[in-house]
């Protein structure tokens, strides 16, 4: 028998995996009232704005994966592109070279709030009051905020009370930051999500009223005070206060779109990620350059193995990864390719950026993933340093990351003083089969000032372009920023069985490999995966790229793990040439999941103990 920190639930009527307790119970109160995993993945995810304002909020964006019981797994973007007046050359024209990590320069148009609507029009079955009303509830009458939300709070604090004083009125009441125990209120959010129930409610049915919200989101209300805000002068990232690019026309003209997913398929399993718009084949990669026979699970031949393979595919990423481009996904899975890729492993750790030719086509590089390619790339954290780059913000940190490891990933502090936000994920699975797996982020409370008619601030999504021309992920008018957000589904002969995901920046698609290997490789348990074993084993992440989020920073060759894994290996590791740093025991990795036996009908769910925060529920 395994011994895991809490049990794989199973049960045949739904369940749920959240990062946070109250999601996870508001989205099972929406399947137990009788809606679907559509209306349940919906309620879960307002409430985590409210929740997790530190880790997402409505003007941030999502990847959704949906699997419908016997349909096709769809991807829904909720990843808004670059405003009209948002180009490469306009911003080094403001003297940049870089997109700022927090203010209005680096919102991207707001996506999330729109791809949750569509989902739930075409897909869900509730109305939109009745999975608003969670949310609307715990923004009105208070919640008891995890410490993180408190301690983020404290962070920037300063920047709160001199310069983004609608957040301090926000999360600052009485001069005081959250506390554990003490409700939180936000009755902002609260009277925005109440007038747009009241503006709608004459509409007509359901899918109409909730059209008739997007369009409040578009052109109404939300957009005209969304708009408000960008154009005013904000103290960001670079020291200046600086005015945004998003315009009336940039939000009534987008909306969130479905597309087929990125899939490859291995030892019977097939994986279906988000395309390179996003990191998500960054996973199918990892899975492509495994050899056939793998040394045993988590011995150190494994561990270097799979770190190994993770740097070429982070390193395609750089190259080739983006919306600005054509990406040669195809010629990047291929087994050609991989297999060619695959003799680049060798028996010592590499210290240098090894992006592949996929079909002979030479790298696209930035200056920094060149510096890492020559060899030549500066310390942690490294690159130009502007005046006022102390200012508190930037991209997406790790709860519980060890602080040596300098690399933006998801909440933490730099030595710097500048914090970054986080992610959340939530997955889904119903009694009929159908099956949700989602990873919300951007728009949390330390990205932008929260917009006071409103209660939420915008996101900053931008700062993972790049000001040089020519690469795919450069800064592009209506082009979508590469996100790292990623979550996945896994298919058994063509049934949908599993959907996971976690939070975790440039780690996601590295924590997430070790999940379904471990899934895959480690066995079942009372007749099911084994997925709270395969969340609480061991995890591990390296930083030998550039950084997606400011201030962009490389650390090669580096190897973070907890302090759970075997000496022997950790040894075996630094003795190969990896640049290993011990983490806290259980300090890697975020992960949520859900599944279903397709012969038995029996679903199982599990989730993340690091944090103390994530929750599965389900019955």
């Amino acid at each position: 028998m395994r011994f895991t920190t809490r049990p794989t639930l199973q049960g045949t009527f739904g369940m749920v995996s959240s990062t946070h307790w109250l999601a996870s119970q508001s989205a099972m109160a929406v399947l137990e009232g009788g809606g679907n995993a559509y209306d349940a993945a919906v309620a879960g995810a307002f409430v985590l704005h409210v929740v997790e304002p530190h880790l997402n909020g409505p003007a941030g964006e999502v990847p959704i994966l949906l699997a419908p019981a016997g349909g096709e797994v769809r991807v829904l973007c909720g990843q808004g592109v670059a405003p009209a007046g948002a180009s490469a050359a306009r911003y080094r024209a403001l003297g940049l070279d870089l997109v700022p990590g927090t203010g209005p320069l680096a919102a991207a148009v707001p996506g999330a709030f729109d791809a949750w609507m569509l989902l739930l029009r075409d897909h869900g079955t509730r109305s939109l009051a009745d999975v608003l009303r969670y949310a609307v509830g715990y923004a009105e009458h208070g919640h008891a905020p995890v410490e993180n939300v408190g301690g983020t709070v404290e962070t920037v604090r300063e920047l709160f009370e001199t310069e983004w004083t609608s957040s301090a009125r926000v999360y600052l009441p009485g001069g005081r930051a959250p506390r554990p125990g003490e409700l939180l209120r936000n009755p902002a959010l609260a009277a925005t999500w109440r007038r747009l129930l009241a503006e709608v409610a004459g509409a007509g049915d359901r899918e109409a009223q909730i059209d008739a919200a997007r369009e409040v989101w578009r052109t109404g209300f939300i957009a005209e005070a969304l708009v408000r805000q960008a154009g005013r002068p904000t103290l960001d990232t670079s020291g200046e206060h600086r005015t945004g690019t998003l315009t009336a026309a940039d939000l009534a003209g987008w909306s969130a779109t479905y597309e087929t997913p990125a899939t490859y398929d291995w030892n019977g399993w097939t994986v279906c990620k988000a395309g390179p718009w996003s990191q998500g084949p960054v996973l199918l990669q990892q899975l492509a350059l495994l050899p056939p026979d793998l040394p045993p699970y988590g011995s150190a031949d494994y561990a270097h193995l799979l770190i190994e393979g993770s740097k070429l595919a982070m390193a395609d990423r750089e190259a080739w990864y983006g919306d600005a481009a054509e990406v040669p996904l195809d010629d990047l899975l291929s087994d050609g390719y991989n297999a060619e890729r695959r003799t680049e492993v060798g028996p010592r750790a590499s210290h240098v950026l090894r992006p592949g030719s996929p079909g002979g086509r030479t790298p696209r590089l930035s200056a920094r993933a060149r510096a890492a390619a020559a060899g030549t790339a500066g310390p942690p954290g490294a690159g130009p340093r502007r005046r006022g780059a102390a200012v508190p913000g930037a991209g997406e940190p790790t709860v519980a990351k060890h602080p040596a490891s300098p690399v933006p990933g998801e909440p933490e502090v730099s030595g710097d003083g500048a914090t970054r936000g986080d992610t959340c994920h939530l997955d889904v699975v119903d009694r009929w089969g159908n099956m949700v797996a989602a990873t919300p982020s951007g728009g949390w409370l330390q990205s932008n000032p929260v917009v006071p008619e409103l209660g939420f601030p915008l996101g900053t999504r931008l700062q993972m372009t790049w000001l040089e021309d020519g690469l795919p992920n450069t800064l592009t008018p209506g082009r979508r920023p590469r996100t790292t957000l990623t979550p996945s589904v896994a298919l058994r002969d063509g049934e949908p069985v599993m959907a996971f995901g976690t939070p975790g920046g440039d780690q996601q698609d590295q924590w997430q490999l070790h999940f379904f290997l471990a899934v895959a490789l480690r066995g079942r348990v009372r007749g099911g995966l084994d997925l709270q074993g395969a969340i609480d084993a061991p995890n591990w992440h390296h930083d030998s790229f550039p950084g997606s989020f400011y201030p962009r920073g490389t650390r090669p060759g580096s190897v973070t793990v907890e302090s759970r894994t075997d000496p022997a290996v950790v040894r075996e590791l630094r003795r190969r040439g990896h640049e290993v740093t011990v983490g806290g025991p259980w300090s890697e990795g975020r992960l949520c999941a859900v599944a279903r036996d397709p012969a038995t009908g029996v679903l199982s769910a599990a989730a993340n103990p690091r944090g103390m925060q994530g929750y599965a529920v389900g019955r």
